[in-house]
């Protein structure tokens, strides 16, 4: 692509992976969005010399994004290594002092907090030091965030110093498109189209049989395997929209039958489902404890037609919260294809819902037999016409892995109960 761009994500915490990286994966998307080619995130901690370097790292690059290290502690040094770096020494800007003292002070009003106001004072005067000739980005929060070109007759990139907090970055972003020097940097940039292909029970090895019958050209072709299901992320410019057609029916020809998606994600496809068809859902959860039913009420607007779930974990918690019959429980065990259709009639009729899922088994680590061992999951997905969906599966992986894959095989029965497509 004509313009390229990198982003160096700082912070001890998010290197140790206490805090997720969610700035990276955002800002390479919205750069993606604007037909900026990402080719690199760096996530480095609180060392300046590590920050150095992974900014002479992306020197080539035509834009250079920070996030983080904007704060008044001492461990906050973005802006004082980006402005050396690129040859800027930095200056207080009192009227950004003032600035940032005012909204410090009103947060602390507000919150009720006392602090020393030399230690307030000093840390005021550090995010208010501005490097020459860099445009200040309003602060979101306290931090004002930086767009700092080279110095006069330094080669490089424009480097973009935004906070870390993800509410203060993304609030931040279009004053940082709008600075002149990220205008001028981003001028020769081209449509970057983006689409995704969705498959559920085909293997990479077969993919990748399929992929090996044509070179693709002008398409960077990338697969990932998550909980079963196989992605195909294809990224190319306009002129490319041929080559991805044909790679589309490819696809299609070698693998329709696991084809469940051209673009639209499994939980997409499921919410689409439910809004178009008005009908409505219940859950009854025992290994999986409600991660079901959270997974679908992660949508805005699915109250309109979620209506609850039971995470039944006891058996008495299964008869009398669901109605699972006594009988059946004594007869099969808790962990059967027919609690797991009980649980499913069940949620549907004691929340009055159209369709229902029920979940049972054993997430482990204990608890496994040579009859029933760990990673033993029944699920039935039963809907207003239908005798019910049952799956029952011995799964992989630990108690977690075992949890959320079996939340990932429920979607794909309610997909498959709703919509059609590639059998859960």
């Amino acid at each position: 692509m004509a313009v390229r761009a990198g982003i160096v994500v700082t912070g001890t915490e998010v290197l140790t992976g206490r805090v997720s990286d969610r700035n990276g994966p955002w800002l390479a998307e919205e750069l993606r969005r604007l037909g900026v080619d990402v080719g690199t995130v760096v996530v480095v901690g609180d060392r300046p010399e590590d920050l150095r370097d992974a900014l002479r790292f992306l020197a080539g690059e035509d834009v250079v994004l920070t996030t983080g290290g904007l704060g008044p502690t001492a461990d906050d040094l973005t802006a004082e290594i980006v402005a050396g770096v690129q040859g800027r020494p930095p200056a207080l800007d009192p009227a950004l002092e003032r600035q940032i003292a005012g909204i410090v002070e009103g947060l602390m009003e507000g919150r009720g907090w006392r602090a020393d106001p030399e230690a307030t004072a000093a840390g005021v005067r550090k995010q208010a030091m501005v490097p020459e000739g860099a445009t200040v980005l309003p602060p979101v929060g306290t931090a004002p965030g930086l767009v700092v070109p080279p110095a006069d007759g330094r080669a490089g990139p424009v480097v973009v110093v935004l906070p870390g907090p993800p509410s203060e970055l993304q609030g931040m972003w279009p004053a940082a498109l709008a600075a002149e020097p990220v205008r001028r940097a981003l001028a020769g940039r081209s449509e970057l189209r983006q689409e995704t292909l969705r498959l559920w029970g085909t293997l990479e090895s077969q993919l990748a049989a399929t992929l090996r019958q044509s070179d693709w050209a002008g398409l960077e072709i990338t697969t990932c395997l998550r909980e079963g299901e196989l992605e195909i992320v294809t990224r190319y410019g306009p002129d490319a929209q041929p080559e991805y057609d044909r790679l589309v029916e490819a696809v299609r020809a070698a693998h329709g039958g696991t084809l469940f998606s051209t673009g639209p994600t499994l939980d997409e496809l499921v919410a689409s489902a439910f809004s178009s068809s008005g009908l409505t859902v219940a859950t009854a959860e025992s290994c999986t404890s409600g991660l079901l039913v959270a997974r679908l009420t992660e949508r805005a607007g699915s109250s309109a037609w979620v209506l609850g779930g039971v995470a039944s974990y006891a058996n008495s918690a299964k008869e009398a919260l669901v109605g699972v019959p006594p009988d059946v429980l004594a007869s099969y065990g808790a962990v059967s294809t027919q609690v797991a259709a009980a649980l499913a009639e069940g949620a549907r009729a004691r929340f009055g819902a159209d369709v229902g899922v029920g979940i049972t088994g054993i997430a482990g680590p204990g608890g496994g037999t040579p009859d029933k061992p760990v990673g033993t999951v029944h699920l039935c997905a039963v809907g207003p016409s239908s005798e019910g969906l049952p799956r029952s599966v011995v799964l992989p992986g630990s108690r977690s892995a075992v949890r959320q894959r079996s939340v990932a095989l429920a979607m794909h029965m309610l997909r498959q109960l709703l919509v059609g497509g590639p059998p859960a």
